[in-house]
């Protein structure tokens, strides 16, 4: 891809009333809008963007072309025309230079699985990427970009938010979103993106739980961070005591007719609120797909409330959440806890005190039983997961790339004998 600069011979004073706006942002003003929709139209896509900014007492004006399809002098001389009476200039320099703009790879959808979610017509991949750790202010924004191109060239189209994913509260959505400007937005529509509300977001009685009006507010925000005008699916992130479920489950349809979400979904719900709750959804109709639930070896909390029964009942989908419970259904911890472990570096949500003398022998019997199946621990954990049809995708996360490109390994290797799976359950028990 190749992309060309016109440096305008014109004043700031000259482009007054209209939108300056960095590189890396996308225009929505009018002149521009009307340059982007002649482009389109004419250049059957292949023009990605047009953007400009102030550079001294010029303004600079960028678009990409492909060269293969000989469309430039077209669609330049109607650019140059354009602004020539938006800006009111006559003198245009025209300078090409090169940029690495992300393409997504062609193979990207030969050896991902996708799963049907309950009885609706939307497939998740069977693994999908959470942006819980590692996407906020802390985060080395290369290194996210690099996690979120490994996962899309793979086949890993769904990535899963939430309001106060960070730390700090919203980075890790704005930082979402501003790869999304940078790589991903020709792929929108390739893409299944999630966000939540439900936990503390914002200081004072409507920054929690479950209210209609902490709800919309929220989504409303984290809309803005992502720069998107709707997000695939929107989550109540937890059950709220206080709250009447109905006013929950009708603020969810009423952010579905806004237009603000296509499909809801209920995170850390029990089986009985999940068969209250989808009732209410049901008689609304409104289109409640899925539940997010903690699920692993370790955590059978859904098997044992309820959730996972009554999700597959109601038809409805379940993607499960750290799989690897916080890193112990992997070789980390097999000798010790190393310093760069999440318990050394942050001890927020995997505490040392979890690592007991029995916990680290059920690891040890575990990775031999993956090795048994030929697979590694955090495989085996993981391939666990998707043993069955109740579970749509299984939701990692990561630090670096090669750990997501480990992680998709189980594509092909999700079956387990009854032998296998009462080793298992004779291991943690």
């Amino acid at each position: 891809m190749r992309y060309y600069s016109l440096t305008l011979d014109a004043s700031s004073d000259q482009i007054q009333g209209h939108t300056k706006i960095n590189l890396r942002e996308y225009a929505y003003n009018s002149t521009i809008a009307a340059m982007n929709s002649y482009m389109y139209k004419r250049l059957d896509n292949d023009v990605f963007f047009f953007v400009y900014r102030e550079e001294g007492d010029a303004t600079l004006a960028v678009f990409a072309y492909d060269e293969k399809k000989g469309v430039f002098n077209d669609a330049f001389a109607h650019i140059t025309g354009v602004l020539k009476e938006a800006f009111s200039v006559n003198r245009m320099k025209i300078d090409p230079y090169e940029i690495t703009m992300y393409q997504a790879d062609e193979k990207r959808y030969e050896t991902m699985q996708y799963n049907r979610c309950g009885a609706s017509g939307l497939k998740l991949p069977i693994v999908s990427l959470g942006l819980w750790h590692n996407f906020g202010d802390t985060g080395c924004y290369d290194n996210m970009k690099a996690m979120c191109r490994t996962a899309f060239d793979h086949g890993i189209t769904h990535f899963d938010l939430a309001n106060n994913y960070g730390p700090a509260y919203g980075s890790a959505e704005r930082n979402f979103g501003q790869i999304l400007k940078d790589d991903f937005l020709p792929y929108r529509d390739e893409l299944l993106i999630s966000t939540k509300a439900g936990y503390d977001m914002w200081e004072g009685p409507y920054g929690n739980w479950g209210s209609r009006k902490y709800l919309i507010a929220s989504l409303d925000q984290s809309l803005k961070r992502l720069g998107l005008e709707y997000v695939d699916i929107f989550y109540h992130h937890r059950m709220d005591p206080e709250t009447p479920l109905e006013e929950t489950m009708v603020a969810l349809d009423s952010i579905v007719k806004s237009g603000k979400a296509l499909y809801v979904g209920l995170s850390n719900y029990d089986g009985p609120t999940l068969k209250k709750a989808a009732a209410i959804l049901n008689d609304l109709k409104c289109p409640f797909i899925i539940n997010q639930n903690r699920y692993s070896i370790f955590d059978r909390t859904i098997e044992e409330n309820g959730l996972k029964e009554t999700a597959h009942d109601l038809k409805k989908g379940i993607i499960a959440f750290s799989p690897l419970a916080q890193g112990m259904l992997t070789n980390r911890y097999l000798n010790g806890i190393p310093a760069d472990s999440r318990i050394a570096k942050d001890g927020r949500f995997l505490h040392e005190s979890s690592l007991t003398p029995e916990r680290l022998s059920q690891i040890k019997a575990l990775n031999e039983l993956a090795g048994q199946r030929g697979q590694t621990l955090a495989e085996m954990a993981l391939s666990w997961i998707l043993k069955d049809d109740h579970v749509t995708s299984v939701l990692i996360g990561a630090s670096k790339p090669e750990q997501i490109l480990d992680n998709i390994g189980i594509i092909g290797h999700t079956s387990f004998s009854k032998e296998e799976l009462d080793k298992i359950d004779a291991i943690v028990k």
